[in-house]
């Protein structure tokens, strides 16, 4: 038989912490003003035409320049990097710049920051967006790739970074 209990989102936020997740960190810049953010909620979607997917808090107005640019890069984070996440994350209350000072960046395509010493950097014009709930799920048609020679990644795991 099938038990249902009621699920609040504590409950829902503790369980999810067991789920291992590869550490990104999401930028764009453009007319809506230079944006990062440290995600865990990202993954392919197809191979063709090559296309990922990043979920972003919408009730964070600032993650509104994603849209309004209509690109992102996704910066999948080596084994090294996990002070750019921190940074990124918004728990040190950083400025964007200040943000953006923690590490090298560079452009490929869409002119989205790419970071470089990246395991991988999936450079993205938006393609579509989905509102569910409090995100918003972007669709990237990846533009630009390059890949990384780190090949540690760094993974978020039980409320704590960890490395494989």
């Amino acid at each position: 038989m099938l038990k249902i209990n009621d699920i609040g989102p504590q409950h829902y936020r503790d369980a999810m912490a067991h789920f291992a997740g590869h550490v990104h960190v999401v930028t764009t810049d453009g007319p809506g003003g230079k944006r990062g953010a440290t995600v865990i909620a990202a993954c392919s979607v197809s191979d063709t035409p090559p296309t990922v997917l990043v979920c972003l808090n919408r009730e964070n107005v600032k993650n509104e320049a994603f849209v309004t640019n209509g690109r992102f890069a996704l910066n999948t984070l080596a084994s090294d990097q996990e002070a750019v996440s921190v940074g990124f994350s918004g728990i040190t209350g950083l400025p964007v710049e200040e943000r953006f000072a923690l590490a090298e960046w560079d452009v490929i395509s869409t002119g989205a920051p790419t970071l470089k010493g990246a395991l991988a950097v999936f450079d993205c014009e938006i393609i579509d967006t989905k509102d569910l709930a409090t995100h918003r799920v972007l669709f990237g048609k990846v533009t630009g790739l390059r890949i990384g020679d780190n090949l540690r990644p760094l993974i978020y795991h039980n409320r704590g970074y960890h490395f494989l």
